[in-house]
């Protein structure tokens, strides 16, 4: 039980670290942000939201209780990195590395969040 504990705290804080380094980029580097979103073909004013959305499924991946909320984030973010990785890979900038690792964590975070919480 306390190996899966310790695997899921390290996933889940390696996931934490990416999204909020995600987010710091899209508030404090938003002209070269906006720039990415634009040579992916998508519109730059969802860029705030998205942020906005990032952060609080982070909220509601640490909450306690609130396993359906839970859920959904991690679902969220799921769809969120499979986007990201073809959206890099399509363009060919070799950026899809970053949605490989949160990926790989967020795998990890969620089959050991269901293992201690059987």
């Amino acid at each position: 039980m306390k190996t899966n504990k310790i695997i899921y705290y390290i996933a889940t804080v390696l996931l934490t670290a990416v999204m909020l380094f995600s987010v710091s980029m899209y508030f404090l580097q938003h002209e070269m942000i906006k720039g990415a979103f634009e040579s992916f073909g998508y519109p730059s004013y969802i860029i705030y939201p998205y942020a906005v959305a990032k952060l609080l499924g982070l909220v509601a991946l640490w909450l306690p209780g609130f396993k359906t909320l839970k859920e959904w984030a991690y679902a969220g973010f799921f769809y969120a990195f499979v986007l990201a990785f073809f959206a890099h890979y399509m363009i060919g900038d070799g950026q899809q590395g970053t949605a490989v690792v949160a990926l790989i964590a967020l795998a990890l975070s969620y089959i050991f969040y269901k293992r201690i919480n059987k």
